[in-house]
């Protein structure tokens, strides 16, 4: 794996850092303008601002939101991680296997997308209080 500076897997593993520091803006400052996230279930958001701000909404929601990345596959500018995703929302932790795939232009992530399921989180936000 190259991990020089600009590498693609270097750029991943700083943001893969940035949401484990909960760090909407350095996940922001490794964004592109058109930045395009795709979650689990297909949904989309474009751009870098709306992201930065579904980033606080989920930091929010999930305070202590990790991943853990066990595998870092690249072929040329796609990173694809492997390992899990785990968290506390509505005072229950959970944890998930999940993958994450970027696509990189220069040193910033164009789209990132994840693959999880979200039954885990799911469970616990309907017991939520009404």
């Amino acid at each position: 794996m190259d991990a020089s500076p600009e590498s693609p897997e270097a750029v991943v593993h700083a943001f893969a850092d940035a949401i484990n520091r909960q760090s909407p803006d350095d996940l922001a400052a490794l964004m592109t303008d058109d930045h395009l996230f795709i979650d689990a279930l297909g949904n989309r958001v474009q751009g870098r601002e709306a992201m930065r701000a579904g980033w606080r909404g989920y930091f929010s929601l999930v305070p202590d939101y990790t991943i853990t990345v066990e595998e870092t596959y690249s072929a040329g500018d796609v990173v694809v991680m492997l390992g899990t995703a785990q968290g506390t929302t509505n005072g229950g932790q959970w944890q998930t296997p999940a993958a994450w795939r970027a696509e990189i232009h220069g040193s910033q992530i164009a789209a990132w997308r994840v693959y999880a399921d979200n039954e885990p989180i799911r469970k616990l936000l309907a017991n939520q209080p009404k």
